[in-house]
């Protein structure tokens, strides 16, 4: 058997009432919340700092002036007793000068070196030419030890003057490279000989030169 609701208990009876109830509440806050006065009755103010403003002076350079110093005190005059009496002194001038006799002449200036002339030639209508050959020459060098080991290769000029009788005199090295190899070419150079230069028809002397070969063998 199935129980049967009363009709007193049925809610849906009350649906229109609930309804009604709920709207009237809903109105009444709303009404009460638009009255309400949301206003704080201090409100905070706030204060902004104002800002520091910053001047700019322009700075006038100035320039110190110098004085000059103060001039220096003049002495101040002492007097002096004049109790000394000066005597007259008598210069005899014509003791001094004499006017009829001969004045010392300054010494003469040392004589004027006179400069040497050259007693060579440098170019002459036959130069001199070396007896056996520049070859002959080479093949009597001996390669300095020192040399040798810094492994010095080159050339050696040397200049000297074929006199007369087609021998050296004063050798001299114009360009070197060092390592003993100067030394080598000056000795070799002094040994030579030469066939004089000629110059109309006679025998002069002529300044030469020389190149003596320094090479390395491997």
């Amino acid at each position: 058997m199935t129980e049967r609701k009363k009709p007193d208990a049925d809610l849906r009876n009350y649906y229109t009432v609930f309804w009604e109830l709920g709207l009237l509440a809903a109105l009444v806050i709303f009404i009460i919340a638009v009255r309400m006065d949301l206003t704080s009755e201090n409100p905070e103010e706030y204060t902004m700092d104002e800002q520091e403003v910053v001047e700019m002076e322009e700075i006038i350079q100035t320039r110190q002036i110098e004085t000059p110093p103060p001039p220096p005190r003049p002495p101040v005059p002492v007097e002096v007793p004049n109790d000394e009496i000066i005597e007259d002194v008598d210069i005899d001038i014509s003791a001094d000068l004499d006017l009829g006799g001969q004045l010392d002449q300054p010494p003469p200036p040392p004589p004027e070196e006179e400069e040497e002339e050259e007693d060579f030639f440098v170019v002459v209508e036959e130069m001199p030419e070396l007896i056996g050959g520049l070859a002959e020459l080479q093949s009597k060098i001996n390669y300095p030890e020192m040399a040798r080991r810094a492994g010095i290769e080159g050339r050696v000029y040397i200049q000297f003057i074929v006199n007369e009788e087609g021998e050296v005199e004063n050798p001299q090295v114009i360009r070197g490279i060092g390592g003993g190899a100067d030394e080598e070419a000056l000795r070799v150079v002094s040994e030579a000989k030469f066939k004089p230069g000629m110059q109309r028809g006679r025998p002069v002397r002529v300044q030469y030169s020389l190149p003596i070969f320094f090479r390395l063998q491997n």
